[in-house]
């Protein structure tokens, strides 16, 4: 056995390579993805050089491809290992954060190879499917820990927006105006279920990293609306996510009150999303400058949590299941 592998290497290899991979190691390379798609946007608005998002973009399309053969090499050991991920919720967040993440990479593809792209999104929206129907099934049937909505149902049930930014550059406008229309009622309804939630019960600290997750639909839906040609919808949505944004600074040290944990994954891609709304809605100072920000947050996160993966704690912090 190679002693300079990371111990999380060392360890698995004793039992089979990658047998608890955690899902958690997705929420940050979303994060990444979407931070990258923000860099490839500044430039576009505001003339930032392309080579720095481009580059980020490839970087980060590199780790996901590994991050996803990781946890693919642990559904092949026993693929039963799936739905024991998605019981719990670190692991439901995660899985999602995966899916979605081919929404972006593709995305990331779009200019370069546009088929592959048109291809991908498809497949991730069938996904996407299969994981909205888990969830309703879950709760339906009781399954602990399922009945509570938690902002999570955002990434699961409203998660194919995600996909309208890689079609509206695909040129397919139709499709891309369809999914807008499907996920924003869905956003509204789980906005208002968590928002009487949140005023009827206190989550418990360590959860409270998610309620970060309700900045992500308003920021994408004002995004899309922006490439439909769609402005005043746009800046309706950008002023409804610039007010989460703000109520989340507001209320930062009791957002992180339970201090760091991989949950905090779930602040990288709402981070990036805000950036890119403001940036394609005409907030060209205000954007660059969250930009900047974002990308100080961002990339010290993904760096942590990842580093747990190396060092073999995150599938013990996260309960990931083990193949």
């Amino acid at each position: 056995m190679d002693k300079r592998q990371p111990p999380a290497f060392r360890k698995q290899s004793n039992s089979g390579l990658w047998r608890r991979t955690p899902p958690a190691i997705f929420s940050p390379v979303l994060g990444l993805l979407g931070l990258g798609l923000a860099w490839r946007r500044a430039s576009e608005v505001a003339g930032l050089p392309a080579a720095l998002g481009e580059a980020l973009l490839g970087a980060v399309s590199l780790l996901y491809l590994f991050c996803l053969l990781a946890y693919l090499g642990k559904l092949v050991q026993r693929p039963g290992v799936l739905p024991a991920d998605l019981a719990i919720l670190p692991g439901q967040a995660g899985v999602t954060a995966a899916n979605l993440s081919m929404m972006l990479f593709a995305a990331t593809l779009t200019p370069y190879a546009p088929k592959l792209a048109l291809i991908l999104i498809v497949l991730a929206l069938i996904l996407q499917t299969g994981l909205a129907a888990f969830l309703l099934i879950s709760r339906f049937r009781g399954r602990p820990g399922a009945q509570t909505v938690t902002p999570v149902w955002h990434m699961v049930l409203v998660g194919p927006i995600l996909a309208a930014p890689g079609l509206a550059g695909l040129e397919q406008t139709l499709l891309a105006g369809g999914i807008f229309l499907l996920t924003l009622p869905l956003a509204l309804l789980i906005w208002g279920i968590s928002l009487w939630q949140l005023v009827t019960r206190i989550p418990p600290a360590p959860l409270r990293p998610l309620l970060a997750i309700h900045l992500a639909p308003a920021s994408l839906f004002a995004t899309i609306a922006a490439l439909l040609n769609q402005p005043a919808i746009g800046l309706a949505f950008s002023l409804l996510a610039m007010g989460i944004l703000l109520a989340l600074l507001i209320f930062a040290s009791w957002v992180t009150a339970a201090g760091f944990s991989p949950l905090w994954g779930a602040f990288t891609f709402p981070l990036a999303a805000v950036t890119t709304a403001l940036l394609v809605n005409g907030w060209q100072v205000t954007g660059l400058l969250l930009l900047t920000a974002a990308s100080a947050v961002i990339a010290p996160i993904a760096v942590l949590v990842l580093r747990a993966w190396a060092r073999g704690t995150l599938a013990i912090q996260t309960n990931a299941a083990q193949a």
